[in-house]
């Protein structure tokens, strides 16, 4: 793409709007004493990225915020923008001191010799790890430095941010360009809910998301006109990551869509994905395991597999190997999240096993409950029933803290849901259209690049359990929940019962296995 720009002597700037960390084999997998990212990183700091901006995975433990200050963020010579995200450091001299993890802006010409300001940011993230910090993005644009940046105008401002277009803190820094540059082209890559959306805050401006992961690669053009007096012209597209999506505007068949440096990369990539025994088969999966797909619960759905199923879900499968605790009765809790993609048939593999169960949780538990209690926990845990009501205020509320703590699920589902309340059940009856995303925004015109019929979507509670243990009232139970939601099942271990109040000091270590484990185990005791 970069040749074709030079052939038609136009600007192809290549932009990422942040997460290089969590949910792959090839940045997960790292042997022990290794830091995530750090290997698959090398590779992607190899492609010609003109812009780079930090995500909220960058920031979860703070090993990898380092890595990506010390080894990634100089490799991009001053193109990893990090805006309102410091990391602290010590000095030469031992004193700790905060710094950008990257750079702050950048200023550039494009190969036409256009002048180009950009910046990095991040939603107002809360959950980040200690030594690091997270501006609000509205205390940001009052800072000198941005104020600096913005003041010498240039022929387009690139936005780019792990932040949503739609419904988030964008504004603050548009309206803070537009205070100073009324006309001055703004183009907004944005990122972190995992949309494909698209929306223009003024003729002159379009701000686009690109999905999840590597589902999507988002295509924005603009044409800039000779006066600023013309009408701006934009076009985006929703592109499917694929052979044939890539010989298609590449206008290269097969044989010549791979260059050498491409094949290089991918010789890399197998060499590491080889180190790391990421072909590792535990087991060989009987069906489709989904998150969304198949209503849960049911046969067909990644969560009843992981904590439902009756009498063979992954969670007491595998947590009962070599445990003491194995015969007294026990119910596990997990966040639905915890899961995090689907699992195909076939081979299950040490890979497979990263993407779909990524997180490090630990399993922890609370001993001597009463079953009658037991019962009650995740009807409470999801609000249900008589015992605690929530309110629309206090939901929204509640997703708001998520929303800041990174969690995005609840706005993901909404959009899956949409999909396939507008048109799933007639388009995927035509038979002819493979399932996939089907995009509605707020910009003209059709954005996706390939026509799909929209995946079916089940929702799922926010908290799921294994079947509570056929046993009389009185029975004790152990309580086995992730590390992640201790706080959120304490709260419902004490409103469901009046006999004792559980506290942190309650809370002991279940297994040495952590959730990122458990499915790789149950696969190599359940289906070989």
């Amino acid at each position: 793409m970069k040749q074709i720009a030079l052939e038609r002597d136009v600007d192809l700037l290549l932009v990422d709007s942040g997460d290089l960390h969590d949910g792959t084999g090839l940045s997960d997998g790292f042997p022990p004493g290794g830091v995530d990212g750090h290997e698959s990183n090398q590779f992607i700091a190899k492609l010609p990225y003109d812009v780079m901006a930090i995500g909220n995975h960058e920031l979860e433990v703070y090993a990898n915020t380092l890595d990506m200050h010390t080894n990634f963020a100089p490799q991009l010579k001053g193109r990893y923008l990090t805006s309102n995200v410091n990391i602290t450091v010590a000095d030469n001299k031992g004193n700790a001191v905060s710094v950008p993890v990257g750079n702050r802006f950048a200023k550039f010409r494009t190969r036409k010799g256009r002048c180009v300001t950009a910046f990095g940011v991040l939603f107002s993230f809360t959950g980040n790890v200690k030594n690091t910090t997270v501006q609000k993005v509205a205390d940001m644009v009052k800072e000198t430095w941005f104020l600096d940046a913005i003041r010498e105008e240039p022929d387009f401002f690139l936005l780019a941010g792990h932040m949503p277009v739609q419904r988030d803190d964008w504004p603050f820094v548009f309206e803070a360009i537009r205070a100073v540059h009324p006309t001055t082209a703004i183009l907004i890559l944005g990122g972190h809910s995992h949309i494909r959306d698209c929306v223009q805050l003024d003729g002159r401006s379009m701000a686009l998301e690109s999905g999840r992961f590597m589902e999507t690669v988002g295509w924005m053009s603009m044409k800039l006109p000779r006066h600023k007096s013309d009408t701006m012209k934009f076009s985006r597209r929703y592109l499917d990551p694929n052979r044939v999506t890539y010989e298609f505007h590449t206008r290269h068949v097969t044989r010549h869509l791979d260059t050498p440096f491409g094949e290089r990369i991918t010789k890399g990539l197998l060499a590491l994905a080889k180190r790391f025994d990421l072909g590792f088969t535990f087991g060989i999966a009987p069906h489709d395991f989904t998150l969304s797909r198949s209503p849960f619960p049911s046969e067909g759905s990644l969560l009843s597999l992981f904590i439902e199923k009756a009498g063979s879900c992954a969670i007491p499968v595998a947590l009962s190997v070599n445990n003491t605790r194995a015969s007294i009765p026990s119910f596990f809790i997990a966040n639905a999240e915890s899961q995090r993609f689907d699992i195909y048939a076939g081979p299950f593999t040490k890979d497979d096993q990263f993407t779909a169960s990524p997180f490090v949780d630990r399993f922890l538990f609370v001993p001597g409950v009463p079953a009658s209690a037991v019962s009650k926990i995740l009807p409470v845990m999801n609000g249900e029933g008589d015992l605690r009501r929530r309110s629309a205020e206090e939901l929204d509320r509640r997703e708001k803290e998520l929303y800041a703590s990174g969690n995005i699920d609840a706005g993901f589902k909404r959009w899956l849901e949409s999909m396939d309340q507008q048109s799933g059940e007639e388009r995927r009856a035509h038979g002819n259209l493979t399932l996939g995303y089907v995009t509605t925004d707020s910009c003209p015109g059709v954005g996706d690049d390939t026509p799909h019929a929209p995946m079916p979507f089940f929702s799922a509670p926010e908290f799921i359990g294994s079947n509570v243990p056929n046993a009389t009232s009185d029975t004790l139970v152990d309580v086995v929940f992730l590390d992640f939601i201790q706080n959120s099942v304490l709260g419902a271990l004490n409103s469901v019962q009046q006999d004792q109040n559980f506290s942190a000091s309650d809370v002991r270590l279940y297994s040495n296995l952590t959730a990122n484990q458990v499915l790789g185990v149950y696969a190599q005791l359940m289906w070989n």
